[in-house]
């Protein structure tokens, strides 16, 4: 191409470039998209692409980068994935009036929350577009998902609406915010977005119309009232905007979005980021991914669309008891029917995912081989409807008669396609014969022509003579005849030249270009019709996309519950009684995951040995064995607070993050990992577990700490679950303690509050709430001691514990052993009340075990009674002397005790008697 002719083309760039500012235009050159000026920059940059330039007029060059059109797919992806937009300008035909310039024109407009080609999404994961509009009291927010169809939308109110719109935005994770009216193009600084592509609402896409207009100008209806969401004009206005973007974006009329649903965060249990990050319900703390999280566990899915419902279902358990029975239910029948188990969920396996394919067609992108897939699957619907309706449970009824059959489409689709269409409609092959009279009487006549040109080298070699004759066909010539140099003699007349080689000349002849028109003629006009029989079909799949889109959701609820069913025959899980009341019993719960980690992984961790593991069993490691079960009992009336002891590493944090797993899992509709379980609703359920510093907001991890507390403190109800794990630990050790310690009374105390609670603490002290609140309970986590080690029995046992255990788990953790002896030492100098520069003079003299101080107990005091009793040598003393003596040293004790100091060591002295009169004080005692 020149220079000259690069003109014009470059004057059509910029004329459609003016109207997409903002995106990287994708402009069709041949067998190339290119960008270029700035797009080519940041293209060339963000997908390391080789950055030219071309000349266009004398002395203008532009910086240009290309990717072959058959891989845009697959830079597209990233560059979505990065947060860029994109427009596809295609070739379109060939105008005589423009001297040979090809038509182009923007056919779609890619963006993160808007695609549904199948190559840009991620099979399991729901690509969310969220429209935001605000009046700087209330919020409204509308979601939808272009791939899939679903669209909903909530307006959230009241003081806090800010930070619930922020947690809201976190658990969706959108791919895209559109942000209307009260953000100007950027959220409010007490408005935490994702980390995602944003776009600030253009008011021309809405064109004359108002965003309520536009919703029901789309849904073809006169209000909106059967939507339920009436009374809500800014979630009206999010959706109309949303509604007004993508219609600008994927140019059609998104047939695919056929329904609206109105939904308020009351509608199920509120769990906030803090909370599903620590409880790991789809990420994974150590390296973000969804390997061992309960999303991972509980994905026993067939298809793309139950992954993603369950995903959906995992972050929004219910509320509604009734419901979630029924769940149960047809989780029950699914487990126990294994026969009916096994054929849904084969019949399943072999079903396309039909959401998405339907929104393709409502593009028109859908492949030839998405509607052979879409084929095989209605093909598929009465096997699976019978199934499910002859289980005789009524959910799985339900779902059977939300399956649509479709006989109709499925007859159009038989005819019409060929058995295996190819991947792409421009190769040809896509229309089954017998469909088009037309399509089938070109083919035929194309197929005649070849027929006979395959024939003409046979003919005209006898007819010439010319035995090395060859009939040929390329590109630039279409058919011709080659005669070598040796043969030119006997080239007939009737041959015209058309092109000298190096070994001969290339001839045709009148007869020869006849049939080369009918052929190519043909070609092109079975090209055409093919696409236009191909639209007809797509459309016609997409005209059903209703009954389409019901039986998606049919199937994929289905498939969820046959997955739980699955996951709960493998594992041993037992159907929980889930209802209104207030308790939660657990009998013999496990952690899901740790239990399927330890189950599914432990052989390869009997292999452990070497320095630092000597003595280690595999309890005291609490992997590689197995998991030890354990009861929890939880009401607002008598077990209202639970204060939990025990050392690192003997298994609170697990305890504490299963009674909360377990819940969940109940409330979505799942089988649960115990003996038996009774759920009360929880409403929300909290979280303040390990920890972590967000250096991007300054904060530390006390501050974090803080913050989380703080926002359980505020938000609880009596219906809530909180799970508190070491609260104040943050801090200096009597700071901590004295946190932790309000805490624990304001959760108890506060008649606003009463929330069931599970609080982890290393602060023995906090044993003394268990025997002065009357709804608190003290627990413990068990070991057994064997002179100065320990081994960790798992078992969540009544009572206090009184130790930390620290220097043993150091040890267990491979700390040197040099460093463990050492810390032996300075712990046994601070309990003889030394410090600073004299620890290291003292020497330590052989114990039984480690003892940790009691923290209410003055230490660094060598006084006068301490010496006095040291001086004693009860060897010299008389029986009556040593009577005497002990009389004057209590007199002395009981005249100290006057004083603050006094006060509080006598409550640590209580405290030590009511210890060491409990049954279930002593952590030796309940060794095996």
């Amino acid at each position: 191409m020149t220079v000259d002719n690069l003109t014009p083309i470059l004057a059509q760039y910029q004329a459609i470039k003016k109207e997409h500012e903002g995106v990287i235009l994708l402009f069709r050159l041949g067998d190339f998209y290119e960008m270029f000026g700035e797009d080519a920059k940041v293209a060339s940059k963000e997908l390391d692409l080789v950055l030219t330039s071309r000349e266009f007029g004398k002395g203008r060059r532009l910086p240009m980068c290309g990717i072959p059109y058959h891989a845009a797919d697959r830079y597209l992806a990233r560059l979505l994935a990065k947060g860029y937009r994109a427009a596809v300008c295609d070739q379109l035909d060939r105008s005589s009036s423009d001297r040979g310039l090809m038509q182009r024109e923007v056919v779609r407009i890619l963006t993160p929350g808007t695609v549904v080609e199948q190559p840009l999404l991620q099979e399991k994961s729901s690509n969310y577009l969220a429209a935001l509009a605000s009046d700087g009291q209330a919020c409204g927010l509308a979601v939808v998902d272009g791939s899939s169809g679903d669209f909903r939308v909530s307006q959230i109110e009241g003081q806090d609406w800010r930070e619930r719109l922020s947690e809201e935005l976190a658990r969706l994770e959108p791919a895209e915010l559109l942000l209307g009216p009260g953000f100007d193009g950027e959220a409010d600084g007490d408005i935490a977005l994702p980390p995602c592509g944003r776009v600030a609402f253009d008011q021309s896409w809405l064109g004359v119309e108002t965003p309520g207009q536009v919703i029901m100008r789309h849904f073809g209806v006169l209000s909106l009232r059967g939507f339920g969401c009436d009374h809500m004009p800014l979630a009206l206005e999010a959706a109309g905007m949303a509604i007004a973007y993508l219609r600008y974006t994927q140019r059609s009329s998104l047939e695919q979005v056929t329904s609206l649903r109105a939904y308020s965060l009351s509608d199920f249990m509120l769990l906030d980021s803090t909370t599903r990050r620590n409880l790991e319900l789809t990420r994974s703390l150590r390296d973000g991914g969804t390997e061992r999280t309960l999303y991972w566990l509980l994905d026993q899915t067939c298809t793309g669309a139950g992954a993603r419902l369950l995903k959906s279902w995992l972050l929004e358990p219910l509320l509604d008891s009734q419901a979630i029975e029924d769940r149960l239910s047809a989780v029950d029948c699914f487990r126990r029917d294994e026969v009916l188990r096994s054929r849904a969920r084969e019949l399943l396996k072999r079903t396309c995912d039909l959401e998405r394919i339907v929104s393709r067609a409502a593009a028109e992108t859908a492949s030839p081989r998405d509607l052979a897939a879409l084929r095989e699957t209605l093909a598929l619907l009465p096997s699976l409807r019978a199934a499910l309706d002859a289980s005789g449970e009524r959910t799985l009824r339900e779902l059977a008669g939300q399956i649509y059959e479709l006989p109709d489409l499925l007859d159009l689709l038989q005819r019409s396609l060929a058995a295996e269409p190819p991947v792409s409609l421009t190769d040809g092959g896509v229309i089954r014969e017998g469909h088009s009279e037309e399509l089938d009487s070109l083919r035929a006549a194309r197929d005649g022509a070849r027929d006979w040109i395959a024939s003409l080298e046979h003919k005209e070699r006898g007819r010439t003579g010319i035995k090395s004759l060859k009939v040929s066909f390329n590109q630039v010539f279409g058919y011709y005849i080659e005669v070598s140099r040796a043969n030119l003699s006997l080239v007939p007349a009737d041959y015209q030249r058309r092109q000298t080689i190096a070994n001969g000349e290339r001839f045709v002849t009148p007869e020869l270009k006849d049939y080369e028109s009918r052929v190519l003629g043909a070609q092109e006009r079975i090209a055409e019709l093919e696409q236009e029989l191909f639209g007809q079909v797509r459309q016609s799949v997409a005209q059903q996309a209703k009954a389409l889109q019901a039986t998606a959701r049919a199937l994929s609820k289905a498939d969820v519950l046959a997955s739980f069913a699955e996951v709960a025959a493998r594992r041993g899980y037992c159907r929980p009684k889930v209802n209104d009341g207030e308790e939660i019993t657990i009998r013999a719960g496990r952690h899901p995951v740790v239990e399927a980690v330890q189950t599914d992984e432990s052989p390869s961790l009997l292999r452990r040995s070497g320095p630092g593991y000597e003595g280690r069993t595999l309890q005291s490691f609490g992997d590689g064995a197995r998991f030890v079960p354990n009861d929890a009992a939880l009401d607002c009336s008598e077990n209202q607070l639970i204060i939990l002891t025990g050392p690192n590493m003997a298994g609170k944090s697990t305890y504490l993050r299963q009674v909360a797993v377990i819940v969940i899992m109940a409330q979505i509709g799942s089988f649960v990992p115990a003996e038996e379980a009774s759920i009360g609703v929880v409403d929300r359920l909290f979280t303040r577990v390990g920890a972590s510093d967000d250096l991007t907001s300054g904060h530390s991890t006390f501050m974090v700490e803080m913050t989380e507390t703080a926002n359980i403190l505020h938000n609880a109800t009596r219906r809530s679950l909180i799970i508190l794990d070491e609260v104040g630990r943050g801090t200096s050790t009597f700071d901590g303690l004295a946190i932790a310690w309000a805490v624990a009374e304001a959760l108890h105390n506060d008649a606003r509050l009463g929330a069931k609670t599970l609080f982890a603490t290393h602060y023995h002290q906090l044993n003394e709430l268990g025997r002065t609140l009357p709804r608190a309970k003290n627990m413990r986590v068990a070991v057994r001691e064997e002179k100065d080690r320990i081994i960790f029995l798992r078992r969540v046992v009544p009572g206090a514990t009184d130790k930390s255990y620290g220097i043993q788990v150091a040890r267990l953790a491979g700390l040197p052993q040099e460093v463990v002896e050492r810390a032996k030492q300075v712990l046994w100098a601070l309990e003889q009340g030394d410090s600073g520069a004299r620890l290291p003079s003292k020497k330590m003299p052989t114990l039984p075990a480690a003892t940790q101080l009691t923290l209410f107990v003055p230490v660094g005091q060598d006084d006068e009674l301490a010496r006095e009793l040291r001086s004693v040598d009860p060897d010299s003393l008389t029986p009556l002397e040593a009577l005497n003596r002990l009389a004057q040293l209590r007199e002395k004790a009981l005249a100290e005790r006057a004083s603050p100091a006094g006060e509080i060591e006598e409550m640590a002295d209580e405290r030590k008697q009511q210890a060491a009169g409990e049954p279930e004080g002593r952590d030796v005692a309940d060794a095996p």
